[in-house]
């Protein structure tokens, strides 16, 4: 179905469609009664499956390390003679905005102090919880999250450069189901794409409005309630419209720069007001206790005292990331081809989480080193009282704070805006069937979809809703990931084979230019 207007592949588009409407109107017919059916989903989906979760999460880093460190490391994305369309500092700044963004910002300060405050495995505000408050952030936001990222984002920029598919998520599937992947097979799964990344991104975006909101309310004390945030979700999806209207190149990339130069500029006034020098050596400390317990903290499944603490942390962060990947994976797909795998692999998994274990370093462990320096537990408790407040809460504790609240808040929805404008350019992709440029009415429709979905979720339970949005979805595209990496690997197989082949073969023009060069010296004349 083409005109000017729209440019859309039906099968997915309308199911798709039908199924967020339906979401919509059953949540704003029932009222407030779905706060409770939320609240009984994510806890019965979090019971059962959790230890699933755990164990696949722990899968995809095993695949990304093989993938990048084995033979097929050396195959570029697009082929030889593929080159880069960005920079590598473009790049990475596009990968820092889209997969974390308004996470970093929302949970930077709240998620630290609230395992320090409330430790699931040590005595509330002791060294110890403070140490171990720093290993689960670190587990929650490091390698990964960003494992589930460069899993789906290798395999969509694999078909669609080496393979020369749609950029969708159904043509990872190819060496499995061959021509059917263009069926009603292939559809299913990209409807279960679109679903996993509208929640996923509405729940970001939740995240980020009500921190947007609480820190009105905390700086200039405007109300923070549903109304409000609601039509802060309407302004910025506003602007978001207008920067993906403008495209990738520009009011994407344009975004995700400033957004991580105003991010360095946040971290630079906290690295400087701040406990500099705890910083620092927290920053070293951190990482090294984190590898150092690596396999312990991912693999803990509260198997011998339960106290449900995984479901409302581990288990929601690995079903947020993995509805968000389907997003993030083809964002950071777009952006990538040209590099070869182990460079995508090191440049995926590395560079970012490090920038945010010093993000997380520098926010919430200065958090938790002024309250232990305090003594009264007063800032904890304040950050723990509302997440949505943490980072002001924090802020005021330095000279010039009302700045620094201000830099934060601009921050806060500037990534708000990125993750809404790549996020409907993408899931603008998936239902034009692949087609990278659609027309504008169409992206305009999905990033309305987007505020829609949030507003949705924050009427019907706040904090809790987001959460089992996250989840509900999460789990269904959890299975669709574990067969991406069998077809990926397949994938892979296959086009190391084929380029070793050509490896091997003599390269005949350039024996003949050497002939010739050889012969020509032959019959040049002599000198006397």
């Amino acid at each position: 179905m083409k005109n000017k207007y729209v440019d859309i592949h039906p099968p997915v588009f309308w199911p798709a469609t039908i199924l967020i409407v339906l979401f919509i109107g059953v949540t704003l017919w029932v009222g407030e009664p779905m706060e409770e059916i939320f609240g009984n989903m994510k806890t019965f989906i979090t019971d059962q499956t959790g230890w699933l979760f755990i164990l696949v999460v722990n899968i995809f880093i095993i695949f990304c390390i093989y993938v990048g460190f084995s033979k097929y490391g050396r195959i570029k994305l697009g082929g030889k003679d593929a080159e880069t369309e960005f920079s590598t500092s473009a790049w990475f700044a596009m990968l820092f905005s889209a997969g974390m963004g308004i996470g970093l910002l929302f949970w930077g300060v709240a998620e630290p102090v609230s395992h320090y405050a409330n430790s699931p495995i040590s005595e509330d505000y002791s060294p110890e919880a403070a140490q171990n408050a720093m290993n689960l952030t670190f587990l929650h936001w490091g390698f990964h999250a960003w494992a589930i990222y460069a899993v789906v984002a290798l395999a969509l920029a694999f078909f669609a450069y080496n393979r020369k598919l749609p950029l969708t998520i159904r043509s990872v599937f190819y060496p499995l189901l061959g021509e059917r992947v263009n069926g009603w097979i292939g559809d299913v799964i990209d409807v279960f794409a679109v679903l996993a990344t509208l929640f996923g991104l509405a729940t970001s975006l939740g995240l980020g409005v009500q921190q947007v909101s609480g820190g009105l309310f905390y700086l200039f004390e405007i109300p923070n309630t549903v109304l409000t945030q609601v039509l802060l979700i309407a302004g910025i999806t506003l602007i978001a419209t207008i920067s993906v209207v403008s495209g990738i190149d520009k009011g994407v990339k344009f975004l995700s720069e400033w957004n991580v130069r105003i991010a360095a500029a946040l971290l630079i006034f906290v690295l400087i007001f701040g406990p500099t020098l705890f910083i620092m050596r927290g920053f070293i400390q951190n990482v090294g206790n984190y590898m150092s317990n690596f396999i312990e903290v991912s693999t803990w499944t509260e198997a011998i005292r339960d106290k449900g603490w995984q479901g409302d942390w581990t288990v929601f962060y690995w079903a947020w990331w993995i509805s968000w990947s389907p997003f993030v994976g083809m964002f950071i797909a777009r952006v990538s081809k040209g590099r070869t795998i182990r460079e995508f692999i090191l440049g995926v998994l590395l560079i970012p989480a490090l920038l945010t274990f010093l993000w997380m370093t520098a926010m919430g462990g200065s958090a938790i080193y002024l309250d232990m320096q305090a003594g009264n537990h007063d800032l904890a408790n304040n950050i723990v009282a509302d997440a949505s407040t943490a980072l002001f809460v924090f802020i005021q504790e330095f000279p010039l704070s009302m700045l620094g609240s201000i830099i934060g808040l601009f921050l806060v929805t500037s990534f708000f805006v990125t993750s809404s404008d790549s996020g409907s350019l993408v899931i603008d992709n998936i239902t034009s069937g692949g087609k990278l440029d659609s027309p504008v009415p169409q992206r305009v429709f999905w990033a309305t979809a987007e505020g829609a979905v949030a507003a949705v979720l924050l009427i019907g339970g706040g904090l809790g809703a987001l959460q089992t949005a996250s989840i509900t979805t999460g789990l269904p595209f959890l299975f669709i990931l574990v067969l991406m990496m069998y077809s990926l690997n397949k994938g892979l197989k296959s086009e190391y084979l084929k380029m070793t082949q050509l490896e091997k073969e003599p390269d005949t023009k350039r024996y003949e230019k050497k002939l010739e060069r050889t012969l020509s010296k032959k019959k040049a004349p002599q000198k006397d």
